[in-house]
């Protein structure tokens, strides 16, 4: 979604968030934003970003793997679209499981939370 710059800016600037740009061909696809905050809560990715021209391309699913492998692959969770088919085909096939939890947006929209443990 669209936010300001502030907002973009002040998250980037928390210690317990990290950025990685997703790239391949030697050019940048795509961004993951990783909150790990070193504690016994569990560590999120918001958001994961792929540009279109590069998407359904297993970009995603790498990078996944790649924080997974990084920040250490149990206790996770994100939250995507109920709507957007694709991102719950990824997570769910990469080991996320719905918790229960769903925000209603709007009459088009609902968020839908995961965990993987």
């Amino acid at each position: 979604g669209a936010e300001g710059l502030e907002k973009i800016i002040a998250r980037y600037e928390q210690p317990w968030t990290v950025y990685y740009f997703i790239v391949a061909e030697n050019e940048n696809v795509g961004v993951i934003r990783v909150i790990d905050k070193k504690d016994a809560g569990r560590k999120r990715i918001s958001p994961i970003w792929i540009m279109p021209e590069f998407r359904n391309k297993g970009y995603a699913q790498a990078a996944i793997f790649a924080v997974e492998q990084m920040h250490g692959c149990h206790h996770w969770c994100l939250d995507t679209i109920l709507q957007e088919a694709g991102n719950i085909h990824l997570y769910e096939k990469m080991g996320y499981h719905q918790t229960g939890r769903m925000d209603k947006i709007n009459d088009c929209m609902d968020i839908v939370f995961y965990e993987k443990d």
